[in-house]
């Protein structure tokens, strides 16, 4: 996984050792000896504010990490690994597991041979403010997941689609990450999908009901979503500068719109796509190129709603255009 962004390939310790602390944090083997076959492979990749990383050991690791300072997801991918933080109960990581690491904690994670993992690096500050913009008010209480993942259901699940888009996406150069929109978007389903999802001490919160936003909030969201559409927008970012809750915009949203303000800024960006390809000039631009650029992440599902709202394929409006212009 990510293998177009190597960082590292060795068997030597202190190398690995190095490397892997300046991606994520100190760390040290605690079961290595000089004739441990390390043989570490390390491909990281930034999504916005995010850091994954994929690593694989060949022979069976011990690991000792830090303090950590940031919130940290162990997917494992092959093999097997008894992870800990601090002196909690440890969770048993494997394809079907992965383990939520909490900040104020050193990590332990007891790996068998030939363990491979991807590695989910979140800063506090940015997941911290995220929830705040979900409830529409600060925390005082630091926020605190169940420590196990289950990857076969719910929040796994998307957590493990999203990180596949974006290996898909690091392998080409002119790929989703590479426009500003598009990555965001897939940051942001990231932490969405541990905070909504996967049990926290707010997770409550999070879930009452919510009274929904008057109309004047809707209506002011809406100037802002028509007036910069290629603006890199969250429904969080929206919810604070119409000062309410994401939950009370959303449903505000729904009851006046019958749509959420993710999915009409989609239709705003739907209007600016077909636009510039009605006016691009014959072979100046592909669809991919012009709809990663609005932040498309999923082609199949933007060419479907593209069909629906001009009842043509985005290839028919670029081949269409190309033919008036002969």
């Amino acid at each position: 996984m990510f293998r177009s962004h190597p960082v590292a390939s060795s068997g030597d310790l202190d190398h690995a050792r190095q490397v892997l602390s300046d991606v994520f944090l100190p760390l040290d083997f605690l079961s290595a000896s000089p004739s441990t076959a390390l043989d570490l492979s390390l491909n990281v990749i930034k999504v916005g504010h995010v850091t994954a990383g994929y690593l694989r050991f060949g022979d069976a690791v011990r690991i000792r990490t830090s303090e950590a300072t940031d919130y940290h997801v162990d997917i494992p991918l092959t093999g097997r690994a008894t992870m800990r933080a601090g002196i909690h109960s440890p969770v048993y990581g494997t394809p079907r597991t992965a383990a939520v690491f909490m900040p104020g904690h050193p990590a332990d994670l007891d790996c068998d041979k030939d363990f491979a993992q991807v590695s989910v690096m979140v800063p506090h500050a940015k997941l911290q403010l995220e929830l705040e913009n979900l409830l529409g008010r600060s925390v005082v209480k630091p926020l605190v997941f169940s420590a196990e993942l289950d990857l076969t259901t719910g929040p796994g699940c998307t957590v493990l689609q999203t990180l596949h888009l974006i290996d898909l996406a690091s392998k080409h150069e002119r790929g989703l990450l590479q426009h500003p929109l598009a990555a965001q978007r897939l940051e942001q389903v990231l932490m969405e999908s541990l905070l909504l999802a996967q049990p926290h001490n707010h997770s409550a919160a999070l879930n009452s009901t919510t009274a929904s936003a008057g109309l004047r909030p809707v209506a002011q969201a809406v100037e802002l979503l028509r007036a910069r559409p290629e603006h890199a927008w969250t429904v969080s970012e929206l919810a604070g500068e119409v000062a309410v809750s994401v939950r009370s915009l959303q449903e505000g949203f729904r009851r006046a719109m019958s749509i959420t303000p993710m999915a009409y800024l989609r239709q705003l960006r739907l209007e600016e796509i077909h636009k510039e390809l009605s006016d691009a000039e014959p072979g100046s631009v592909t669809v991919t190129e012009v709809a990663a650029r609005w932040g498309i992440c999923h082609f199949g599902r933007f060419a479907a709603s593209y069909r629906r709202r001009f009842s043509e394929r985005p290839s028919d409006t670029m081949r269409r255009t190309s033919i008036s212009q002969d």
